[in-house]
């Protein structure tokens, strides 16, 4: 999985070619699932298809984008009986919150899910007020 918080020159070409791949490519919405602890919000996104290299997360000023790109040669080159799936890329893009630290956000991807841990920052943590 690759994030894009500098910009190095293999990046900029990387991050070029997936979001014309989201151009030109036909991409659906993974489904997606937020909640919240004390500390953070987790999103996790099924993206079920996709290697683990072909995902890609991007990171912009109050935005994060989500992409998983589908292997169409393997997709394609089955017998089916049955297709009740959408072969597609996987494309969404959700708005970051002024309570989220961007500098501590982090993603993993595993058994088709990248799952991506929004830090609150520490004026937003609930926190106890002892009495005296």
């Amino acid at each position: 999985m690759t994030e894009y918080n500098e910009n190095t020159t293999a990046e900029v070409k990387e991050q070029s070619s997936w979001q014309s791949l989201v151009e030109t490519e036909r991409s659906v919405m993974p489904p997606a699932d937020i909640y919240e602890t004390d500390n953070e919000y987790i999103l996790v996104a099924n993206m079920p298809g996709v290697d683990k290299d072909d995902v890609h997360v991007k990171l912009d000023e109050k935005t994060i984008a989500i992409f998983g790109k589908v292997n169409f040669d393997s997709a394609l080159n089955k017998k089916v009986i049955l297709n009740e799936n959408v072969t597609a890329n996987y494309y969404r893009k959700f708005k970051i919150a002024d309570s989220i630290d961007v500098n501590k956000i982090d993603a993993k991807y595993e058994n088709g899910q990248l799952i991506v841990n929004l830090p609150k920052n520490d004026k937003f943590k609930p926190r106890i007020i002892n009495i005296n």
